[in-house]
């Protein structure tokens, strides 16, 4: 893997701080949620943001699945904070069954 550039590694630290909160909230606010993780591709920050809320089991992420919206439009609101814009927040967030490692 190639190393991140002093960009890049901010880039990173902004996500992570991001992350941090919204998994957080999620866990409080979201029946069943476990993690949140994302991907990013560097090169194309922020456009390849994409943020996963994993849950626990199916009638989990079905009863999530109404709120989805309101969880992407609390990421767009987030990375703007941090003067980050994503131009199609619904894009950028979505919910899962699959771990990182899938």
């Amino acid at each position: 893997m190639k190393k991140l550039s002093t960009v890049q590694l901010k880039q990173q630290a902004l996500l992570f701080s991001v992350a941090n909160k919204i998994e957080e909230q999620g866990r409080e606010e979201l029946h069943g949620m476990t993690k949140c993780w994302f991907d990013v591709q560097y090169h194309q920050f922020p456009s390849s943001i994409l943020l996963r809320f994993q849950f626990v089991n199916e009638e989990a992420l079905s009863a999530a699945n109404p709120e989805l919206k309101k969880w992407q439009k609390r990421l767009s609101v987030a990375l703007l904070k941090k003067g980050v814009i994503l131009k199609d927040m619904r894009k950028h967030l979505t919910f899962t069954l699959e771990g990182p490692d899938a």
